[in-house]
């Protein structure tokens, strides 16, 4: 069996942020987050990682990973593209926004051929995590459901104190298999109680503290990529219609879609590890402050790559 590969979303635009953020060095030595999410990913089992980007930042991107990173893993790039649609699908006059996180991981569907993580770019979490989700997809095999695995994370460990965050929400089964999940794009603290809106502050909605939540932590055989692509379609024409500027198809629609029409079964990987990362530039030093830390303990080398 094919050993499992990392793909990795990079071709976020940076919005709230102000720039590139994914490439934006966090520790003295010019690392950024991704280096330490390769380092867990490579120590965990990973060979190959495979890089979604925007094709006018892969100079940049080439030129911290290639050198680094790798000269240890095998790396590849996909170019997300707002024009990668299916035959007879054309992009809404005036359109920007990419058409979301599924949409990434199809423009990487030419170089999975196994089973496969999928992670943020600008996301920390945590080498416990990678080491799970590897030794899940080394023996995850599909038999009569697809058998397939998220990273789950306990909410407080996933807020940022700089503003609002997006979070899909997830109820977990007795099990441990994931029964619901559906995305908040805005979830955050206020008034020490966690909360979420849908209409831009009109209303919230308060979320327990034990709340399970994913970080785009996912792990997935091949057929992922043939659900993806055949359900993209019937998500372009809901979209064309009710939010042709906006509309983005997400991983957790479809991985929801199929627990729902029992094709798929699950498995919720629990991480005690917080989550780091930089949504605002506001948090940026914070993060430099817990992953020196982390080095300052010998959880990390000093220089990741040598």
């Amino acid at each position: 069996m094919n050993k499992p590969v990392l793909v990795i979303m990079a071709a976020g635009m940076g919005s709230r942020y102000g720039g590139l953020k994914q490439i934006d060095p966090i520790s003295d030595q010019g690392e950024i987050i991704l280096d330490f999410s390769l380092y867990d990913a490579f120590m965990a089992g990973f060979e190959k990682a495979i890089f979604i980007i925007k094709r006018e930042n892969e100079e940049d991107f080439r030129a911290l990973v290639d050198e680094r990173a790798g000269k240890h893993m095998e790396i590849a790039y996909a170019f997300q593209e707002l024009t990668d649609l299916p035959d007879g699908y054309s992009v809404p006059e005036g359109r920007v926004k990419p058409w979301g996180t599924c949409h990434a991981v199809l423009s990487a569907r030419h170089l999975i051929d196994g089973p496969f993580a999928v992670i943020n770019a600008d996301d920390y979490y945590g080498p416990g995590a990678f080491q799970t989700i590897y030794n899940y997809l080394e023996a995850a095999a599909d038999d009569d459901k697809y058998r397939y695995c998220m990273v789950g994370y306990q909410l407080p460990n996933t807020l940022t104190e700089n503003g609002h965050v997006a979070r899909g929400v997830c109820s977990v089964d007795e099990a441990g298999q994931l029964a619901d999940i559906v995305e908040r794009t805005k979830i955050m603290r206020r008034d020490g109680v966690i909360q979420f809106t849908e209409d831009d502050g009109e209303t919230w909605t308060s979320l327990p503290e034990d709340t399970t939540v994913s970080m785009n932590f996912w792990g997935f055989t091949r057929s992922f990529v043939d659900e993806m692509e055949s359900r993209f379609p019937a998500f372009l024409d809901k979209a064309m219609v009710e939010n042709p500027m906006k509309g983005e198809y997400f991983l957790p629609g479809v991985v929801d879609q199929l627990i729902k029409e029992d094709k798929a079964i699950v498995r919720v990987l629990t991480s005690a590890d917080k989550w780091y990362g930089v949504t605002y530039k506001e948090d940026k030093q914070g993060v430099v402050d817990a992953l020196q830390a982390m080095k300052d303990k010998g959880l990390y080398p000093e220089k990741l790559w040598k």
